[in-house]
């Protein structure tokens, strides 16, 4: 079994409203601030070395450093190969920091969406915009319901219930 499958069978494999569930959680979000705190503070520098380093590094255990992983993956450049990642595997952080707060927005990650290293990195237009277009993406526009004395939609210039709208 893979490092990602056993990450994700630990992470997942318990309600998460239990006290053993919201213990995992809680350790991870809150190594995972300390992480992006870091990164953020200068992304002009572009994190690499194993999964195995890069948990040393960040004084993670490994499996919490794999769902580290596995949730920036989307936010980089250049995804790294998680699916078949070991320990030895050689992974890369260059980050887009635009989709990063974007999935940070979508992940609903409020502790991370609102670190103060986002003030340096993107102004506070250009968030707001992520946040409205992240939002946005969610929504639903139903079309507006045709009424049967509508004109018809087909162009014929007939009412709906005469046109196309006829059973």
């Amino acid at each position: 079994m893979g490092l990602l499958q056993e990450w994700r069978e630990y992470a997942y494999g318990v309600d998460i409203n239990s006290a053993q569930g919201k213990a995992i959680w809680d350790k991870y979000f809150a190594q995972e601030k300390v992480i992006y705190e870091e990164l953020l503070a200068d992304p002009s520098i572009v994190v690499s070395g194993t999964v195995k380093e890069l948990a040393e590094k960040y004084h993670m255990d490994l499996n919490y450093m794999v769902g580290f992983l596995d949730g920036i993956n989307e936010s980089l450049k250049v995804a790294n190969p998680i699916e078949e990642m070991t320990e030895d595997t050689k992974v890369t952080l260059d980050i887009d920091l635009e989709k990063l707060y974007y999935n940070m927005v979508e992940a609903k990650a409020d502790w991370l969406y609102e670190l103060p290293a986002w003030d340096k990195l993107l102004t506070a237009e250009r968030r707001k915009e992520i946040y409205r277009e992240q939002k946005k993406s969610g929504t639903i526009v139903k079309p507006k319901k045709i009424g049967r004395n509508d004109p018809c939609p087909c162009g014929s210039g007939k009412k709906y219930k005469q046109c196309c709208g006829r059973k």
